[in-house]
């Protein structure tokens, strides 16, 4: 069905959203950022486009569209499938967790297995959130994670740390949406050289770790996210490796550093074989997250 003939038969917030499933399973696109499934990201383009619940779709689904509505859905609908625009992109808007963040191009689509560990608060490994000072989170990007640290350690300070600029614009925004500019400070830097002399409790890290072998095999989705944010060179150990020798330095005794490595754990036990680390359970498994403590790291 063309978009003039999908004008001229849509009528409700379902027809639309039936008409945006067969589109997407019809393209085929890939879901990485957020959604599960076509179902799950027509649900999220339509209903947060028209700045509606997504938790209440069955109140609205008989609900008519305005001619208007409809078409800005079917352009948002086409550019997903014709230029495969992750979701989150188009509307400038993604969840994580039950926190919302604007996010563009400029930034990695927020994402990370670590915001599970933090909606606990890092339990049992952390006894008492407020006992939680200093926390660092590097390689910010939208300043995800930084925002829900703040959050859920309520009397600590947070550095947000990037080597880029344009991220940290991003986390600037979604700071200042928290109102949380007195309590996250934004660095820019290339991992610690802009922090030589700042000692954590926590330091939280989403690092670039995609093979370069992978980077060539990546749905086009991935094309429009920051290459820097994504490519962690030949095996993808290039950030986490300094990550580690430098870390140690930059944590109090007994400090916390929990680092992300996208199922990357074979590589990571083959690489640093000597330290000891403790693998934390997520949704999708035992291998996507590390702990190590700071008594612990070369």
């Amino acid at each position: 069905m063309s978009n003039i003939d999908a004008q001229a038969n849509l009528r409700t917030l379902r027809d639309v959203l039936r008409f945006a499933v067969t589109r997407f399973n019809e393209a085929n696109i890939f879901f990485g950022h957020g959604q599960v499934d076509a179902f799950d990201e027509a649900v999220f383009i339509v209903m947060r486009t028209l700045k509606l619940p997504i938790e209440r779709l069955d109140v609205f689904l008989d609900a008519y569209l305005t001619h208007a509505e409809i078409n800005s859905l079917l352009q948002l609908i086409e550019r997903r499938v014709k230029k495969r625009v992750p979701a989150a992109y188009l509307l400038q808007e993604a969840w994580l967790q039950g926190y919302k963040f604007y996010v563009d191009e400029r930034a990695i689509v927020p994402r990370s297995f670590i915001a599970e560990l933090l909606k606990d608060g890092l339990h049992p490994w952390v006894q008492e959130p407020s006992d939680v000072a200093e926390v660092l989170d590097m390689c910010t990007g939208s300043g995800c994670l930084a925002v829900m640290a703040a959050d859920v350690f309520p009397r600590a300070k947070v550095d947000a740390a990037d080597v880029s600029k344009d991220a940290l614009a991003v986390a600037k925004r979604n700071i200042a949406d928290y109102g949380l500019e007195g309590r996250i400070r934004l660095v820019e830097s290339d991992l610690f050289t802009a922090l030589s002399n700042r000692r954590y409790d926590v330091i939280l890290c989403n690092p670039p770790y995609v093979t370069d072998a992978s980077m060539s095999r990546l749905p086009k989705e991935y094309t429009h996210e920051p290459k820097l944010a994504l490519a962690g060179g030949g095996d993808g150990m290039d950030v986490i490796k300094r990550l580690l020798r430098e870390a140690r330095d930059h944590l109090k005794r007994g400090g916390l550093l929990i680092v992300e490595v996208g199922g990357e754990r074979a590589t990571v036990e083959k690489q640093f074989k000597d330290i000891p680390m403790t693998w934390l359970t997520t949704s999708a498994g035992d291998d996507m997250v590390f702990l190590v403590r700071q008594e612990e790291l070369p």
